[in-house]
């Protein structure tokens, strides 16, 4: 089995809000990939002590545990416990019902000799690529189906979208939303390698549309999720000034990227 991973933030003055893990039980049958992309809190405050950062590691590092120790527990399950843990971890200091409370994306992907299961909840991408070569990407569409004019800005999401019914959902506080993600499993023999990316990594794709999916899977595969990072931070940094390609509430942003080779 080969891994690899790479996690940039998008301004070394702040930190990283995104999280990434491969979790390989000590049986070293399966395992689990683990990618979170924090959600940038607003200026005017999200009614919690904590930063996203904090929520990040605690929620990532729960379903690290979860997904490997629990193999027989399904993703939405071991995700719900897991944001249930996090919670009570803040609860009686910080009012977890703001409706920016800290939140996160979630990519999640578990293995075993018969399948490979998957879950996703907001704009992160998994990959998943068959032993022919054939590259197919996994998402939860909702964001990117909304129309742009119900949006405030491309950074500042409208409150009213917001882990509610019409618009999309991310993984703040509450366990319920678990329910909401898109999930699904394949078979193992289907399943070669896979990746998962956050929306950070995927402007290779679809900002700068340097290649489709089976391209980057093969830069992933080829040369490695730090040389991918690295090329999105070249674009980024070409594109600075003109800002030719739409889109782009930031320059740059926190770009994680993770390989794994069955």
């Amino acid at each position: 089995m080969r891994t690899e991973l790479v996690s940039e933030p998008g301004d070394r003055a702040y930190p990283n809000e995104d999280f990434a893990s491969v979790g390989l039980p000590a049986c070293g049958q399966g395992g689990s990939l683990v990618l979170l992309d924090g959600v940038t809190p607003p200026r005017d405050g999200t009614g919690c002590l904590h930063s996203v950062p904090w929520f990040t590691a605690r929620l990532g590092g729960a379903l690290t545990e979860l997904t490997v120790s629990l193999p027989d527990v399904p993703l939405a399950e071991a995700l719900a416990l897991a944001l249930a843990r996090t919670a009570e971890a803040h609860a009686e200091t910080c009012d977890l019902s703001h409706p920016r409370t800290p939140q996160a994306t979630v990519a999640l992907a578990r293995w075993s000799a018969q399948s490979v299961e998957y879950l996703m909840l907001c704009d992160s991408t998994l990959l998943l690529a068959s032993p022919d070569g054939v590259v197919t990407p996994v998402h939860d569409d909702r964001l990117a189906r909304l129309p742009r004019a119900r949006l405030r800005s491309n950074a500042v999401v409208d409150a009213t979208l917001r882990n509610k019914e019409g618009g999309f959902f991310t993984a703040a506080a509450d366990p319920s939303v678990a329910a909401r993600a898109v999930t699904g499993t394949v078979p193992r023999a289907d399943v070669a390698a896979l990746a998962g990316l956050s929306d950070g990594a995927t402007r290779w794709v679809e900002t700068f549309r340097r290649g489709d999916w089976t391209d980057l899977f093969a830069l992933l595969r080829e040369e490695g999720p730090a040389a991918a990072v690295r090329r999105v931070r070249e674009l980024e940094r070409a594109d600075s000034e003109e800002r030719a390609f739409l889109g782009r509430a930031k320059t740059h942003d926190d770009a994680t990227a993770v390989y794994v080779e069955l």
